[in-house]
């Protein structure tokens, strides 16, 4: 004898696999493999403050060039610590540099990067060395940096005021829904 599937029941299962498979697309988010986002920021620089100065006496106020004074001469960049990026869960290749600013801020600064898009993936610097954030791991007292915003480019990241900087070792691409690290960078001494 055959059975029958009741129009409630096949429409309750049905309903059933629809959540199911609208919550393993936004989990997953399976398109992101065949999609690539780019970015290309400059190291950002601070604004040119304009520089005036009223004539006096000992100002030439015509033919003659007038020297800057040392605080309209902006200092550069530093680079504090540089790596290359190793592959996790997924190929990554690139540099990370942890740049100090003119004036006085700091960022992550990825150039090159190229590594899979992903959902949640997340830029932060780790107190583990690359070896071991890249891959289940950031270690107590990581700092996240925001959102990668694309996984092919260069980029900045703002590093927070007030962050120590002497126990942080690596810059790591994270997966925070699935706590996992795309690749990470260990951050030596510049040379």
């Amino acid at each position: 004898m055959r059975r029958r599937i009741s129009k409630p029941a096949l429409a309750a299962v049905s309903l059933v696999l629809l959540a199911v498979v609208a919550a393993g697309l936004i989990a997953f988010q399976p398109w992101k493999a065949f999609t690539s986002t780019t970015i290309d920021e400059a190291l950002p620089t601070p604004a040119a403050a304009a520089v005036t100065a009223a004539p006096t006496a000992a100002t030439p106020s015509a033919g003659g060039a007038t020297p800057p004074s040392p605080s309209a001469t902006a200092a550069t960049p530093r680079d504090l610590g540089r790596g290359a990026f190793v592959s996790g869960e997924h190929a990554t290749t690139g540099q990370a540099h942890l740049v100090r600013l003119a004036d006085g801020s700091t960022v992550l600064r990825l150039e090159g990067l190229a590594t899979s898009e992903g959902p949640d993936v997340r830029v932060y610097l780790s107190t583990r060395p690359a070896a071991e954030s890249k891959l289940d791991t950031l270690g107590p007292g990581a700092v996240e940096l925001g959102r990668l915003k694309g996984n092919l480019g260069n980029q900045n990241y703002t590093v927070p005021a007030g962050t120590d900087l002497t126990h942080l070792r690596s810059a790591v691409i994270w997966c925070k829904r699935f706590s996992v690290g795309f690749g990470a960078a260990d951050l030596t001494d510049p040379l």
